[in-house]
């Protein structure tokens, strides 16, 4: 049995939560990467966090360890999109649409909005959690994508 991705997750959203919790105590914060409608004044910290979700998997390779079952060989960073990589990009665009239209991310909403038991939070994580199921099935068992 292999416990090291055990672990790997584990530290991995202690340390989110850890750093939702941070900047909500010290800036007063939700945590997420939704950056429209931003108040003047407000940018480092958003860039700050991109900066931190970027080079989290850079030292996570530089310290040797590899980025889980991400990749499909030793040598990838990333392995190809079960779908192609235009499905990809009309994937990326609706979650980019959703999260504008549900006002924050799985990050903001089931991160942060979890923690505090707010149920319009509650709402958003729920209805991402049934559009996940209900895309996968599709993709994988209607469509036949991304099983081998």
């Amino acid at each position: 049995m292999d416990w090291t991705a055990d672990v790997q997750g584990l530290v991995g959203g202690v340390l989110i939560g850890l750093s939702a919790t941070w900047l909500m105590a010290t800036l007063g914060r939700i945590a997420g990467i939704l950056i429209t409608q931003r108040p003047k004044g407000d940018s480092a910290w958003r860039v700050a966090f991109l900066l931190g979700l970027l080079s989290g998997p850079l030292v996570l390779m530089a310290l040797g360890g590899g980025l889980g079952n991400v990749a499909g060989s030793p040598g990838e960073v990333i392995g190809a999109p079960a779908g192609g990589v235009g499905l990809m990009l009309v994937a990326s665009l609706l979650v980019g649409v959703g999260t504008g239209q549900g006002s924050g991310c799985t990050s903001g909403h089931g991160v942060c909005g979890l923690g505090r038991l707010a149920p319009r939070f509650m709402a958003a994580t729920g209805m991402f959690l049934l559009t996940a199921l209900v895309t996968v099935y599709i993709s994988r068992h209607v469509l036949g994508l991304g099983s081998n």
